[in-house]
């Protein structure tokens, strides 16, 4: 006899479901593109509109305050849609299985609006020139953005995008309660993901004055933005607290949260 579960596995979907599912693999899709852009947008290689070119021209000073004022939109989407208040409010507007979905959508668009009006600041901050410096500086830089990639799966990549989410709604299935998981990895440092975003904005064998103000502003935000989860996860999860106590937060053996 077949379980309540399954049989609700074995109903045909809705169309609703079928429309929710195809909405979040095009959020998905979207999403990916634009993350092998940003690959792409700081090795200043291949596509049109990089950190250091094709880019709208302005001077230093404009530059500037445009750059940042574009981190900052990102910066700001970021964070208060992932606060658990705003989504307590936007899931009475759209449905808690593609809520993260959209964020991930907004998050896209607001990456992809960095990317767009990225004004260049030339001038160079360093420029290493022996070839074998070179090649470690791009090895890093390249490891640095398959680490975040491997972290995404090391939690729950269809998670984190929200394909989980409407792959069990397009299944009949409740929605899980959150749990306290420890990967491996995550049991050396809370946010091993952030590592490889670091190495990633700093790994390049030349580093421009615009390169600099996106690494430094983007390092600025992580630091900002693990602390806002740090505080919503101890709220949320009874055990955190305890586990942040004797984790350090980045760099395994060098620092630890003091209570």
């Amino acid at each position: 006899m077949a379980t309540s579960e399954q049989t609700r596995v074995l109903t045909r979907p809705s169309a609703g479901a079928v429309v929710s599912f195809t909405y979040a693999l095009v959020c998905y899709a979207a999403f990916a593109a634009v993350f092998l852009y940003a690959v792409a947008f700081l090795a200043d290689a291949v596509v049109p509109r990089t950190v250091d070119h094709g880019g709208p021209a302005a001077s230093t000073g404009v530059a500037v305050v445009i750059d940042a004022v574009l981190l900052g939109v990102f910066a700001v989407q970021h964070s208060v849609m992932a606060r658990p208040e705003f989504k307590r409010r936007w899931t009475t507007v759209v449905p808690r299985h593609v809520e993260r979905s959209t964020y991930v959508l907004a998050s896209t668009a607001a990456l992809v609006l960095v990317f767009w009006q990225w004004r260049p600041i030339p001038g160079v901050v360093w420029d290493v020139t022996a070839p074998w410096a070179r090649a470690l500086a791009w090895m890093l830089y390249v490891a640095g953005w398959l680490w975040v990639l491997a972290m995404s799966f090391a939690i729950d990549h269809f998670d984190l995008f929200g394909l989980r989410q409407v792959t069990r709604y397009l299944r009949g299935l409740a929605d899980d309660p959150s749990a306290f998981v420890l990967p491996w990895v995550y049991r050396l440092a809370r946010h091993p993901m952030m590592i490889g975003f670091i190495v990633g904005f700093l790994a390049t064998p030349t580093m421009s004055v615009g390169h600099l103000l996106f690494a430094a502003l983007g390092c600025a935000y992580i630091l900002v933005g693990v602390r806002l989860e740090e505080r919503d996860l101890s709220a949320e999860l009874p055990e955190y607290d305890a586990y942040a106590a004797v984790t350090p937060r980045f760099v395994p053996g060098l620092t630890r949260r003091r209570r």
